[in-house]
């Protein structure tokens, strides 16, 4: 699949996020994380009612400078999403990071997540204006190959950082993209 074939669409204002779109949004995220997906919810099964919360506070956090969600569309429905953030302090406003970046599961392996997370990277650059963007992934998932990829590289562990039940423990993988 090329990114011809999908269209996407940037929220950057909670007026961006229509009923219909939080529903599709969170549904996703449901989906996600009920068949094993690393999208922030790591004790399965998850409801609406679970991923509201998260997905609100996202929603009210948009703005065009520090924080915007990215979506995927395929055939007019919601395919994929992610978050971009960035923190408006000058230190380190050259950098920001992805979050919850997911693809519904019916269109697992056909290149919705790697076209959504390279648009991620065109809007970071060019609209943005960031040099680079980080990332924190679940280890043990397979994720490190799939941003390595697309040009990420692993910069670091924290190892058994993530508990996910008794005995199993993974490692935060921390990724970044740069240059942009």
């Amino acid at each position: 699949m090329t990114s011809g074939d999908l269209s996407f669409r940037q929220l950057t204002g909670p007026g961006d996020v229509t009923d219909g779109l939080r529903q599709a949004l969170a549904d996703c995220w449901v989906e996600v994380t009920n068949a094993g997906g690393a999208a922030g919810f790591p004790f399965p099964p998850v409801d609406r009612a679970h991923v509201a919360p998260a997905l609100d506070a996202i929603v009210a956090s948009l703005a065009p400078r520090t924080s915007r969600v990215l979506t995927a569309a395929l055939d007019g429905e919601l395919a994929g999403w992610l978050h971009i953030r960035r923190d408006p302090f000058a230190l380190i406003a050259h950098w920001g990071s992805l979050h919850h970046v997911q693809t519904r599961t019916a269109v697992r392996g056909r290149g919705v997540g790697a076209a959504l997370v390279r648009e991620a990277r065109r809007v970071a650059r060019d609209e943005m204006g960031l040099e680079q963007l980080r990332l924190a992934a679940r280890g043990g998932v397979g994720l490190e190959a799939f941003y390595g990829r697309l040009g990420w590289r692993e910069i670091g562990r924290w190892p058994g950082a993530l508990r996910l039940a008794p005995g199993d423990d993974r490692d935060e993988v921390l990724m970044v993209l740069a240059p942009l």
